[in-house]
């Protein structure tokens, strides 16, 4: 009989596709509520948990009350050992604390947890590395390694750990990330501390890696260059966070958040830091905005010309780079460009933009999506076109 321990932080992510750019504080919490967020993390966590149904039979599963995990176990078809209590609705991180140290007390053999980069974290400062782990990604700021790739990948790993198909551990990066720094635009991160993660790197997501050397900068202006010189009259353009879609905002001269989605149209800012609603609201303005795959179609290679991903009436374009060191397109920091939107835009108008010396440094040289709906991932998947310079491209597959 092996024994589960499970803890989800239930308001990880809420503040993800209304811009916040986090969800710590119960602040943060009211003002993502009154935006209209959703939370997503108790669907993702039973995604999670759909893999252990084999092991059912065999399995203790101790978990917390409510939406901290009872909810989220019993939905998935499992049969959890509730311990604690909690003021339901109100979760925070002292709950998590006390979950994990009794979950530690009663000799868990693995610890399943929910969240972001706040909850490992919180989960580190009771169990260091005496406990192994697994992290699924529900949070919005998600830049420690300790996280499988997606939800499904999470309970896949933590499958194979308890069936002993996997018999050792990593340690592996929690990444201390300033939320309120994160919010104006600037990402400080440090190494907080190593937790203990079931070795499989293809159900890992690896630890960010940031920035980018001098021998890039060339390359990231090119690239720059021949998105701006791209750009089709009456298109509207998502443009992405992070450096490199930052380099197009600069040449063409307007402002950019770095950690947020603006949008632009005739060289022209439309919008800054646009929540998911904005995204939205501008689409349906779109005359002709994006084509729509079918569910559960994969995009087409997109082609070098703009004429496959704007048309020949105005339409709409997401420009997106993948995660440095983690390659994910969708769903790391840019919650913003929801399932929603990029069905409405269409994946085959998704312009992918990285340096060559990012895609070295992807996993297995790949790039990945976690949107929270598979039927979207599905479209995104395959095998994309990726500008890697002004005449320069390369052909990356998705996963």
């Amino acid at each position: 009989m092996k024994r589960l321990g499970l803890i989800v932080n239930p308001l990880a992510g809420i503040g993800g596709r209304v811009g916040l750019k986090g969800s710590d504080g119960e602040d943060t919490v009211r003002r993502a509520f009154a935006l209209g967020a959703v939370c997503l993390s108790p669907r993702r966590s039973t995604e999670a948990l759909e893999s252990l149904r084999p092991l059912a039979a065999g399995l203790e599963l101790l978990t917390y009350p409510g939406a901290m995990g009872e909810e989220e176990a019993l939905v998935a078809g499992l049969h959890p050992n509730v311990l604690g209590m909690i003021d339901p609705g109100r979760t925070s991180a002292a709950d998590t604390r006390r979950a994990a140290r009794e979950m530690l007390e009663r000799g868990v053999d693995l610890l399943l947890f929910a969240g972001g980069d706040g909850t490992a974290r919180d989960i580190y400062d009771v169990v260091g590395n005496t406990l192994p782990v697994v992290g699924i990604p529900t949070g919005c700021k998600i830049h420690s390694g300790v996280f499988a790739a997606n939800p499904r990948t999470a309970g896949e790993l933590a499958r194979l750990f308890l069936e002993g198909k996997i018999n050792r551990t990593s340690e592996l990066e929690v990444m201390d990330i300033d939320e309120e720094a994160f919010r104006q635009g600037e990402l400080h991160a440090r190494l907080y501390g190593y937790l203990r993660v079931p070795h499989e790197p293809r159900l890992t997501q690896g630890a960010k890696v940031g920035g980018r050397a001098l021998s890039e900068e060339a390359a990231v202006a090119s690239i720059a260059e021949r998105i701006v010189e791209d750009m089709r009259p009456g298109c509207l353009y998502l443009v992405g966070s992070g450096t490199t879609p930052r380099a197009i905002m600069d040449r063409l001269g307007l402002p950019n958040t770095l950690l947020g989605i603006d949008v632009v149209r005739d060289g022209r800012l439309v919008a800054v830091d646009a929540t998911e609603k904005d995204l939205l609201s501008l689409l349906e303005q779109v005359p002709g905005g994006g084509l729509i795959a079918p569910a559960g179609g994969r995009a087409p290679i997109p082609e070098t010309s703009t004429k496959s991903t704007c048309g020949r009436v105005p339409g709409a374009e997401i420009i997106a780079t993948p995660v440095g060191g983690q390659g994910f397109i969708f769903g790391r920091g840019n919650q913003q460009l929801s399932p929603e939107v990029i069905r409405r835009v269409g994946p085959a108008n998704v312009r992918v933009i990285a340096t060559p010396g990012k895609l070295l440094s992807l996993p297995y040289h790949r790039m990945r999506v976690d949107t929270t709906d598979p039927a979207v991932d599905a479209m995104l998947r395959g095998y994309r076109r990726v500008i890697t310079g002004y005449r320069e491209s390369a052909v990356v597959e998705v996963v």
